[in-house]
């Protein structure tokens, strides 16, 4: 029989001093080896306790989440299926990261423009057949100016045809977690299974500024040149607010007007995603009031560093007798505004607790509460492996476990 040792108690040392550092940025749940964890967050959508009100968004659905604890502030219709029209583009741009990452493409590296992509409808950078582009110049095509011809030239160039990408697309959808998303193509252009949710887009901006920080740059750039053409960014924001460095524009007649803004304040980082607006000044005054909101209305806060061991749990028939448990990438919190010395925190572990014992496995749980209503469970893990006792030692802890 397994039984639980709990207590419940104020955030006390390191706890409540952690709580206290507002704003401190030392360790997140989106990190590699936390995504699972910040998946289930962002799936699991609850109303924050004490939270201001969202402003009105016009928009048929939006989201605002805070990228370091994972967490929706707020939202309308998050799983609404859309066409997300450009936004697509953030996809074929973090296919073509991972692929560079991976070094099966290099950013000098030229790629032949077909047919096909010359005449792409829409948006366009204006390659031209019989001059390759790069892949940097197609990147910021992609990013800056919205190329639907740059899209299809570097699906081609990764996975040799349009059709092949977009196969690929949906695989790595499926690895983030992105449950109602389906991509048809690469650039976005409409077609009736192409669809995605302000939820899942979230997730992807989310991966494409953890996993690709180097590249996330080029969206802050305003304005870019290929082909003695020069476009634009079409995100406004960039123009408004100097905290504002991406991230994409979307626009069809089916999807209406859509934005992802991200904005670093401090260590502080916010992403509003608004899908469906009337039009272009309309979505931009949305994203900017969403994220307003945020920056004014809540605390991001770090309770936990990262690695930093909550408790020493006693451990029985192990080469050691305790083991250490805690939060590996950290646990950061996202809390209306000075409320974070008003959390109590509930602890349980299990119990007996026995040899081996694998780093990462879950070990307990820490229950978050504010005002008398719960703000979520969050897994306790291992810091540590444990290897088993010898013999002797094994045997020595069955019998104190059967005093028990």
């Amino acid at each position: 029989m397994s039984r639980s040792d709990s207590r419940s108690e104020h955030l006390k040392p390191p706890l409540c001093r952690l709580a206290g550092r507002i704003g401190a940025l030392t360790g997140w749940l989106w990190q590699r080896g936390a995504r699972r964890l910040a998946v289930m967050a962002m799936l699991a959508t609850a109303s924050i306790v004490g939270a201001q009100p969202a402003p009105t968004v016009s928009a048929r659905a939006w989201l605002l989440l805070d990228y370091s604890s994972g967490q929706i502030l707020a939202s309308e219709e998050p799983d609404r299926k859309i066409e997300p029209a450009s936004l697509t583009k953030l996809m074929t741009a973090y296919l073509s990261f991972q692929a560079i990452a991976q070094g099966t493409l290099k950013p000098d590296q030229l790629i032949p423009v077909s047919e096909r992509a010359w005449k792409a409808e829409g948006s366009r950078m204006f390659i031209e057949p019989g001059k390759p582009a790069s892949v940097e110049q197609l990147l910021y095509g992609v990013i800056v100016q919205s190329g639907n011809d740059a899209c299809i030239a570097l699906a081609e160039g990764i996975a040799g045809s349009e059709e092949q990408f977009a196969a690929m697309m949906n695989r790595e959808a499926g690895r983030l977690g992105m449950r109602n998303t389906r991509f048809m193509n690469s650039t976005g252009l409409p077609h009736p299974e192409h669809r995605s949710t302000a939820r899942d887009l979230a997730i992807l901006v989310s991966a494409l500024i953890r996993d690709h920080p180097r590249f996330y740059r080029i969206y802050s750039t305003r304005d870019y040149t290929y082909n003695g053409i020069t476009q634009p960014n079409r995100n406004r924001l960039l123009w408004v607010d100097p905290t504002v460095d991406g991230v994409k524009t979307g626009h069809t007649e089916g999807a209406g007007y859509c934005l992802i803004a991200s904005a670093q304040r401090g260590p502080r980082r916010l992403v509003a995603v608004v899908l469906g607006a009337s039009s272009d000044n309309v979505r931009a005054q949305d994203a900017l009031k969403l994220l307003n909101h945020g920056f004014q209305s809540y605390d991001t806060v770090t309770l936990y560093k990262a690695g930093e061991a909550l408790r020493r749990l006693r451990l029985f028939k192990g080469e050691q007798s305790e083991v250490g448990a805690g939060f590996p990438a950290g646990l950061t919190l996202s809390l209306p505004k000075g409320q974070s010395e008003r959390l109590k925190a509930s602890w349980s572990s299990v119990q007996p607790l026995v040899a081996p014992i694998r780093q990462g496995q879950q070990v307990g749980t820490l229950k978050l509460e504010l005002d008398g209503r719960s703000l979520g469970e969050y897994p306790v893990l291992a810091l540590e492996s444990v290897a088993p006792a010898g013999w002797l030692g094994r045997l020595w802890d069955s019998i104190r476990l059967w005093l028990q």
